[in-house]
């Protein structure tokens, strides 16, 4: 293939999926907008109009502000491919830190802190005026600040050597480089899951044991009954950031705890919060994790053997917009082309998500309370500003859980 055929090949992609995704977005506001004056039939005894059309208002502002989004990330994508962008900052790197792995790490450095730098006001937007706009934002200033610099903090310190190894491998380990890179990648994966929850969780959260005995004794029959063993059961101050509730669990063999927001905590009655309980549970005993592993690092290998043929491919760097080839350039070019090309099938994935879900729910329903799941999902969808009535084409590429309406009814099903 030569450059200019490449050229062209991702300028289309990028537009198909560009285009894509905004018109995705506008089927979604359309969507959501004509549904706007009537609550669902199903869920007209537990959610009042005006909840129903404030999730809808909610949806309708992150749609627009979505939209914005995915065009301004085309054009910063253009500017770093097209524009020259990653060349000058390449260019920057190697006569800073001459031809070695810190001219590499000084590129992807520098590209992280740029893109960083310029998602920015998106971000501060989304928290400071769209979400308190809905009454959703708890976060200060001053708790932005702190988790912005303790995660750039955390990527030095845990995705530095891991870059740096990467780096190392492609440019000593010959033409198998790439699976050696991907066996790093597996082994920092796993060593993270066992670590986040009592290492870096802690950074950002205060995470407290579950001081409720009558709910502690429920969930520990249910944990019983379902045979999972955990290294305890924790209520999280959610609320520290934002008003929405969740629960997950988290770890990876005997670091595996159970994770409650506060905010959930506060709004689900015990048999609601047993039966939430028993939906991740479902994960666990359906085996979603393990699988979802298998799949995600079995693409990984994937696509890090296609990078290992695109590093020498003259025509993959010029064609993208770098003239002198490297290979933290290679890095960086693949990983921002990437999902250009692969969006248009993401569809799969959420396809495979949301079946899990429904496997989720069923699992529940058969050890805990369908109609106390149903009742907690309602509650979580009110609170949560959620809305009842997605897209169904929008919701087919976006959503990993299956619309609310869907959903409820295949409870009822059983």
């Amino acid at each position: 293939m030569s450059a200019h055929d490449f050229s062209f090949v991702f300028l289309a992609f990028l537009i198909l999926s560009t285009g894509l995704q905004l018109w995705l977005k506008t089927r979604h506001l359309r969507h959501v907008l004509a549904h706007r004056a009537a609550v669902p039939a199903d869920f007209a005894s537990d959610i009042e109009l005006a909840a129903h059309q404030k999730a809808a208002d909610y949806t309708a502002a992150k749609v627009q502000l979505a939209r914005w989004v995915i065009c301004w990330e085309a054009i910063v994508l253009l500017a770093f491919t097209f524009g020259g962008g990653l060349g000058w900052l390449d260019a920057i790197a190697h006569s800073l830190a001459g031809s070695g792995i810190w001219a590499g790490i000084l590129l992807i450095g520098g590209l992280t802190a740029i893109s960083t730098f310029l998602s920015m006001p998106f971000s501060l937007y989304s928290t400071f005026v769209l979400e308190e706009q809905f009454g959703f934002n708890k976060t200060t200033p001053k708790t932005f600040l702190l988790d912005l610099i303790k995660s750039t903090v955390l990527g030095i310190v845990l995705g530095l050597p891991l870059v740096a190894l990467v780096l190392w491998l492609m440019n000593v380990a010959g033409s198998l480089w790439w699976f050696y890179a991907w066996a790093a990648w597996v082994a920092f994966g796993l060593s993270l899951m066992a670590v986040y929850p009592t290492f870096i969780a802690p950074l950002f959260n205060k995470f407290t044991p579950l001081s409720d005995a009558s709910l502690k004794e429920r969930i520990d029959n249910l944990l019983a009954k379902c045979g999972f063993e955990s290294n305890g059961v924790f209520v999280m101050d959610g609320s520290k950031r934002s008003s929405h509730g969740n629960a997950y669990f988290t770890g990876f063999g005997k670091t595996k705890r159970i994770v409650f927001f506060d905010t959930l905590i506060e709004r689900l009655t015990p048999v609601e919060i047993e039966a939430v309980l028993a939906h991740e549970l479902g994960h666990y005993k359906r085996r979603h994790i393990v699988k979802r592993m298998v799949v995600m690092y079995g693409l990984g290998l994937l696509t890090l053997a296609l990078l290992g043929y695109l590093k020498n491919a003259s025509w993959f760097y010029a064609g993208l917009g770098v003239a002198v080839p490297s290979t933290a350039a290679a890095l960086t070019l693949f990983f921002l082309a990437l999902p250009v090309f692969t969006f248009p099938f993401g569809w799969l994935s959420s396809r495979g998500s949301r079946k899990r879900e429904y496997e989720a729910d069923e699992y529940a329903a058969s050890v805990s309370s369908a109609d106390a799941l149903i009742s907690g999902l309602v509650k979580l969808y009110r609170d949560n500003a959620s809305t009842l009535t997605p897209d169904p084409l929008h919701s087919l590429f976006y959503d990993s859980h299956p619309p609310a309406a869907l959903r409820v009814a295949a409870l009822r099903q059983g």
